[in-house]
């Protein structure tokens, strides 16, 4: 079985027209690949088509203010990616004089690359002869040669990489893993895949032994855990409330939010008063709280749920160190936190 020619050849007559499928540019294909990371292609391709924009060139992402950065990226989640994007830019220009690293170790190193993006920039725009291993092609080749490593272990990794370097094609590296991606994304789908018009079909070790729904094996990850987020939305007479920044290396890294309270179960009406009454920036102050979600809202993110409450504080004093509500929508703010302003539309 030649899977390299035959599968180059589905490419070819079915391959999607895709922005960054028309450019061998190193700087377009790292947005591209960084955007896609745990991302769907239509999801991802108003940000491209957005960042490509606002910063053609990676000196105008350098020099662009992290905020705006977080802000353009809001939505996608996940916002590491856009924080290590955006240093990463500052490297090229600060470090390399603009010159974007052109070798599958020097690409590596940029913060937020790993072997996969690595290897689909170094073959697409370079030419080098390093095969991509994503979710698509664990899928692809797991299901059409029967292999029941797990691919989220260190043995598993190196069996799919070898498999896939084996089987690229070394005059057309680029176009072998684009067509292995397409074909796991188009194809060879996580449920409900077309084999009737599988080109392998006939050889698939999967499809004879009926494991499909089994392949590819994944360990089970650690047990989510469960947290109660309850937003306090301050609204004073001044038409200001008060959004802060996150710091430290936890979730929604320097993005902003209304204050939060966690408690360890979910809150009452009289726990938040209470809390409330303990703010500073509320000493003495008259409001009123009154619960804008009455169903809890269950934010899921990959390690943990959040089960969020937004409680809505009415102020007759004014806030001196408040954002004017005009302005909130300016902040890069975390989806679920973005959400809530639009439907609340103060």
């Amino acid at each position: 079985m030649n899977l390299s020619k035959q599968l180059i050849n589905w490419y070819t007559d079915n391959k999607r027209d895709l922005p960054w499928r028309n450019t061998t540019n190193p700087y377009f294909i790292w947005l591209s690949e960084i955007i896609l990371q745990q991302t769907q292609v239509v999801q991802g391709l108003p940000y491209y088509t957005a960042f490509t924009t606002y910063y053609p060139t990676v000196f105008d992402l350098a020099n662009a203010d992290e905020q705006d950065v977080l802000k353009l990226w809001q939505g996608l989640g996940y916002y590491s990616r856009a924080r290590n994007l955006h240093a990463s830019a500052k490297y090229i220009v600060n470090v390399l004089n603009g010159q974007f690293p052109d070798t599958f170790d020097d690409i590596l190193k940029l913060k937020g690359v790993g072997d996969y993006t690595a290897s689909a920039i170094a073959s697409i725009c370079f030419n080098q002869i390093t095969a991509v291993v994503d979710g698509n092609v664990y899928r692809a080749l797991s299901r059409i040669y029967g292999i029941e490593t797990a691919i989220n272990t260190g043995k598993g990794f190196k069996e799919f990489k070898a498999l896939a370097q084996q089987l690229i094609d070394v005059k057309q590296p680029a176009t072998f893993n684009q067509a292995i991606m397409e074909f796991g994304a188009r194809l060879c789908k996580p449920k409900n895949p077309d084999c009737n018009i599988c080109p392998f079909n006939t050889v698939c070790v999967a499809l004879q032994k009926g494991t499909i729904g089994e392949l590819p094996v994944k360990l089970k990850a650690n047990k989510v855990t469960k947290k109660h987020f309850n937003f306090i939305v301050m609204l004073s007479k001044d038409n200001k409330t008060i959004i802060e920044q996150r710091q430290g290396s936890g979730i929604w890294q320097n993005l902003y939010q209304f204050p939060l309270i966690e408690t360890e179960k979910e809150a009452t009406h009289e726990v938040i008063v209470n809390e409330i009454e303990n703010l500073d920036i509320l000493k003495d102050a008259t409001f009123d709280v009154s619960l804008y979600n009455d169903k809890v809202i269950v934010h899921k993110l990959s390690h943990q749920h959040l089960n969020t409450k937004f409680w809505i504080v009415t102020l007759d004093q004014e806030l001196s160190k408040g954002v004017s509500i005009k302005q909130i929508k300016d902040y890069p703010v975390p989806i679920l936190i973005g959400n809530f302003i639009e439907k609340f539309n103060f």
